[in-house]
């Protein structure tokens, strides 16, 4: 059973104070995004990568690194789950499992992407990647009990009790292709940034 792969790289990187994609700036020579495709090169799908902000410059330097990736656009950024519906089209009877990963989330490891397809392959319908963290900042949470997710909150969304919490949501998700494009397009935006969270 194939795995394809969703990347996004549309946003603008605001955060960075730089008119360039944040997905374009380089660590260790190579564009941010060169690393989390790197992460996901022995996954046997198709490629996919969702571009917007300084698009045309992100595409040519995604196929300068991978022939195979197939570039859709998300014109407007209206969130990561808006973003996954963008690749619908490409993966139209694909059948297999997609994970999506960030174009500027550069360090998830081969290991851990083959760990969430093993979860899969165990009876799992979705799995998200999460991590702890001492300071988790504004990250998003993942409350849960024991190894079952109950939900995922944004932090500007969290009440004080959920922000408390050290388990974060490192957006990384897998579940079967059909699903993950269904449950994103059913996704709305009634939370305080106005966007489709995948996460919701």
């Amino acid at each position: 059973m194939p795995t394809h792969l969703i990347l996004l790289a549309a946003g603008a990187g605001t955060r960075m104070l730089s008119e360039r994609a944040k997905v374009l700036h380089e660590i260790a020579g190579a564009p941010i995004f060169a690393h989390a495709l790197a992460s996901a090169a022995h996954l046997d799908g198709k490629r996919i990568i969702v571009t917007g902000h300084d698009g045309e410059a992100v595409r040519k330097a995604a196929h300068d690194l991978d022939e195979r990736l197939i570039c859709v656009d998300q014109t407007r950024q209206l969130g990561t789950a808006h973003a996954v519906t963008m690749a619908a089209d490409a993966l139209k009877d694909a059948g297999g499992d997609t994970v999506m990963l960030y174009g500027d989330t550069p360090f998830i490891r081969p290991e851990t992407l083959d760990a969430m397809r093993d979860a899969r392959a165990a009876g799992a319908d979705i799995v998200f990647l999460g991590f702890e963290a001492a300071d988790p900042a504004r990250y998003g949470r993942m409350v849960a009990d024991g190894d079952t997710l109950l939900k995922i909150v944004e932090w500007k969304d969290a009440t004080t009790p959920e922000r408390a919490i050290t388990l974060c949501n490192s957006g990384v998700v897998m579940a079967e292709t059909g699903t993950l494009l269904d449950l994103a397009a059913a996704v709305g935006n009634d939370n305080a940034a106005g966007e489709h969270y995948l996460t919701d």
